[in-house]
């Protein structure tokens, strides 16, 4: 079902609440939520991403989840080598598991969503060589490769009960298939998703497409869904193996035009509009932080030039002011029907994925 919708339908909201400023903290948990008096983030820029990967970390970790949010904290948690944790988070999976090989489901999930955590848990299976993990990886990956509703050309159908492709769906089953070597499936699923949803005058991809009535059902540029087609791409080219420099070579042209797409509607503050294209919409902070992440990794795998990274550097500087005291990033997308600005997991994901790949590819700036 449609979650930016799902709460909508199925009960009363109550009017939303106006976010009052917070109240400065007191005694310990200050020291707590700041880190140590002593830390220069100026001086020491590698603690500064160290800090705030922890503290977005804890804010996720109290936030409740459903599937896909389970599954993009764990891939994060993995790129920031936070072992522990991912162990964690698969185990917890698994106690949600449908029989139809799924993890992490509550409520009624999407048909894809379980794989956006599907090569962290299988890491998880590596690390521990737990037989329960491994079977549940199978499981799951036995859902994503035959069991997922899908067209006749076998694309994926991104909700149950409707013929729908999203925007979204690039950061679910294909890193997952190409993490797992199922390279070419991985991109038969990208070709499908960007066949339906890219616009190439605009450079962006539209939200929703009804494989069944054959026109889209949201044909927005929303900003959320170009930024999980970006990262998506940076996991799928960094799975690929360097014998497929062909394939490496379409997939990073492709992901480096949704970047330059978003770009071209990027605020004077570094941060972008809901839907790229819409001034109307509210400031999102949740973009930026995909997009750095996307960037990041493509100037590390050198798949994008490295003057991107002043692009990258400069949407993880508005990002980051948008950390409150708690750690949570404000103004993301917001849960739980991420049609507002507010907080989310995967909000705090990204957080953690944009300092992980950041600290990496760019030392000289944290």
């Amino acid at each position: 079902m449609n979650r930016r919708s799902f709460l909508r339908t199925a009960a009363v909201l109550s009017a939303p609440l106006v976010a009052a400023p917070l109240a400065p903290i007191p005694g310990a948990l200050a020291q707590a939520v700041r880190g140590p008096a002593s830390e220069n983030s100026k001086s020491n820029p590698r603690s500064e991403s160290a800090r705030r990967i922890e503290k977005a970390t804890a804010a996720a970790v109290a936030m409740q989840r459903r599937d896909w949010e389970q599954g993009i904290l764990a891939q994060a948690l993995l790129e920031a080598n936070d072992r522990e944790r991912v162990i964690l988070l698969t185990k917890a999976a698994i106690v949600q598991r449908t029989p139809d090989g799924r993890l992490g489901v509550v409520l009624s999930g999407g048909t894809t969503d379980p794989a956006m955590g599907g090569a962290a848990y299988a890491k998880a299976a590596e690390w521990t060589k737990d037989p329960q993990i491994r079977l549940a990886v199978d499981e799951l990956l036995d859902w994503i490769r035959v069991k997922a509703p899908r067209n006749a050309d076998g694309v994926l159908y991104h909700v149950f009960g409707a013929p729908e492709m999203w925007s979204d769906g690039f950061n679910g089953a294909p890193p997952f298939l190409a993490a797992m070597g199922f390279y070419d499936e991985a991109l038969a699923q990208i070709e499908g998703f960007r066949q339906r949803l890219w616009n190439p005058e605009k450079k962006l991809l539209a939200h929703i497409w009804d494989d069944g009535k054959r026109q889209f059902k949201d044909g927005n540029f929303w900003g959320g869904g170009n930024g999980w087609a970006a990262a998506g791409l940076a996991r799928v080219i960094r799975s690929l193996p360097r014998e497929r420099r062909q394939d490496r070579e379409r997939l990073a042209a492709f992901a480096r035009e949704i970047v330059d797409g978003c770009l071209q509607h990027q605020r004077a503050d570094g941060l972008f509009h809901d839907v790229v294209d819409q001034p109307s919409t509210f400031v999102e902070t949740n973009l930026a932080q995909m997009l750095a992440f996307a960037v990041y990794e493509g100037v590390a795998g050198a798949w994008l030039p490295a003057s991107y990274r002043a692009h990258a550097d400069r949407m993880r500087a508005a990002a980051r002011e948008k950390m409150d005291a708690y750690g949570y990033v404000q103004g993301v997308c917001g849960a739980p029907d991420f049609d507002r600005p507010g907080t989310s997991t995967e909000g705090q994901s990204f957080c953690i994925l944009m300092e992980a790949a950041g600290s990496k590819a760019a030392p000289a700036h944290g």
